[in-house]
Order: C-alpha cells, then sequence, then structure tokens
C-alpha cells in the first residue's frame, strides 16, 4: 500500500444507535486530528460490522462473509479501504484489492470487509475535515471507552428494525 499525504488511517470506534432519532452510525475516528466521522448506516450493515468487531462467526457466512470468500477463492485479498469523498451526504469508498485493482463500494460494506479481512481503513482528510466531529479531548477517552462497552454487549439482533434506512 502507497503511501498518500490526502489519506489518513482512521480506527473503527463501532456503530451506536440513536434513540431518539432511530439512525444507525458507524464511527471512525482519526486520533491525530482528535476527530470523529459518523456515517449513517442501515441495520444490516451494523450489524455486519458489529458482528466482525465481535468476533462473531455465523454458522453459515452472510454476504460480508461470502463476499470475503470469494475474494479470497479467486487468489487474491483485500489490500485497505479507503473512503475517498463525500458528496450531498452520501460516503463512497473503495476497495483495494492485493492485486492493484479498485472496486466501488458503500462506505459501511467497505468497513465491514475491512474488519473481515482485518486491513486498515483509510479516508481522504478532506472528508475528515468536512464530516469529522472534534473530539473532546477531556472525554475523548470516556467516550471511546463508552463504545467500546457498548460493543462488547451489542448482539446483531440489536439492529433489526423490520425497515431499512437508505445510507447516507
Amino acid at each position: 500500500m502507497g503511501e498518500d499525504p490526502d489519506l489518513v488511517t482512521v480506527e473503527v470506534v463501532g456503530v451506536r444507535q440513536h434513540l431518539s432519532a432511530d439512525e444507525i452510525v458507524v464511527l471512525l475516528l482519526d486520533a491525530d486530528a482528535e476527530l470523529l466521522v459518523p456515517i449513517l448506516i442501515g441495520p444490516a450493515e451494523a450489524s455486519a460490522i458489529a458482528s466482525a468487531q465481535a468476533g462473531i462467526v455465523p454458522p453459515r457466512p452472510m454476504t460480508h462473509d461470502l463476499l470475503r470468500d470469494v475474494i479470497v477463492a479467486t487468489g487474491d485479498g483485500l489490500d485497505h479501504v479507503e473512503i475517498t469523498r463525500l458528496d450531498e451526504g452520501v460516503f463512497y469508498a473503495d476497495l483495494v484489492l492485493q492485486r492493484d485493482r479498485r472496486v466501488d463500494s458503500r462506505a459501511s460494506d467497505a468497513i465491514a470487509l475491512a474488519l473481515r479481512f482485518g486491513v486498515p481503513v483509510l479516508c481522504s482528510a478532506e472528508v475528515v475535515a468536512v464530516a469529522g466531529i472534534e473530539v473532546r479531548t477531556s472525554t475523548s477517552e470516556q467516550d471511546l471507552e463508552r463504545f467500546r462497552e457498548f460493543l462488547d454487549h451489542v448482539t446483531p439482533e440489536d439492529f433489526e428494525t423490520g425497515a431499512e434506512p437508505e445510507e447516507t
């Protein structure tokens, strides 16, 4: 993976449901800039991300597990994922395969795959600057700890709502 100064490595902090708004977000942390990037996602993607972070292996492959298995079966692998841009509230991403091919992806799907492969999630520095929310240094560790505690106890079923909102 080449070093691109326009991309920063972000940590996938986890998923969180806003109870009052009935929205689910995945939170990405740019620790150097102390910015959190929230991305609105659907319940299926939230479940896929939370399951991967919790190390849950389903008895039969779910969609993201299947895609991982197909990539591996073709003799390729995932090098990293890039969240490349934000346009009218929609986050765009690329899967960057080991054979130097790029595949357009929704950001949430890219994140779910990155977690399954254990590869870095990179984000455009411009996207972080535009969409990032400042993390208060005095409470950032507390907030991250709460998110991690949430992830330790969340199950995929916690995100089942019956209706799937469109990803932005």
